[in-house]
């Protein structure tokens, strides 16, 4: 029991002894592990993006489109007035003077007779490719000298030059016809219009 008691002390002194060794080491080393920082950089990485060259585009504004010719002067058309009622126009006096003193305007009975006739359109179309042609047209005579429902017997070309032709018949004035002191409509007037272009 001695034995042992005596050991132990002996093992105690011995750790003991040890331990007062490591204690007068760490205090002459001039590092501590609690207090100093561990060796070594921290290293931050920040990404710079580079600068991208900016492009730029000049635009030049679209010059004005070039202003249209102005189009070329037109030929007067020339027509022809033929009438075939049954009337002789060489018989007939030209008198064209009007009373208009009187309740109707008429002083005497006569035939219907041109007072205005309007020259038509040429169709551009048909100026620009030299088309020549003529429109007959047939209508009626009003007891007020104008004209209704004008309408194309006979075209050549047909199509080209009927609208214009109709258009400008609309615009012709009459001496109407008159009978027995009073006006009357005239049925079956008709009229040929020459479209033709002028020699340069």
């Amino acid at each position: 029991m001695a034995v042992r008691y005596v050991i132990g002390v002996a093992a105690g002194a011995v750790v003991t002894f040890f331990l007062f060794l490591l204690m007068q080491a760490l205090i002459k080393s001039d590092k501590s592990p609690f207090s100093d920082a561990a060796a070594g950089q921290i290293l931050d990485f920040v990404r710079v993006q580079e600068d991208q060259e900016l492009i730029t585009k000049v635009r030049k504004p679209k010059p004005p489109p070039p202003p249209d010719e102005p189009p070329p002067d037109m030929p007067k058309p020339q027509f022809d007035s033929d009438v075939s009622v049954g009337v002789d126009i060489g018989a007939v006096q030209v008198d064209v003077s009007l009373d208009v003193s009187g309740a109707g305007g008429f002083s005497s009975d006569g035939e219907y007779l041109p007072i205005v006739k309007v020259a038509p359109i040429y169709p551009r179309r048909a100026q620009t490719r030299g088309i020549e042609g003529y429109v007959l047209l047939e209508f009626i005579v009003t007891n007020t000298g104008a004209v209704r429902n004008p309408t194309v017997i006979e075209a050549k070309p047909p199509g080209i030059f009927d609208r214009s032709a109709v258009q400008a018949a609309l615009k012709f004035k009459y001496k109407p016809k008159v009978v027995n002191g009073e006006p009357v409509e005239v049925a079956g007037v008709r009229n040929l219009i020459k479209f033709e272009l002028e020699d340069e």
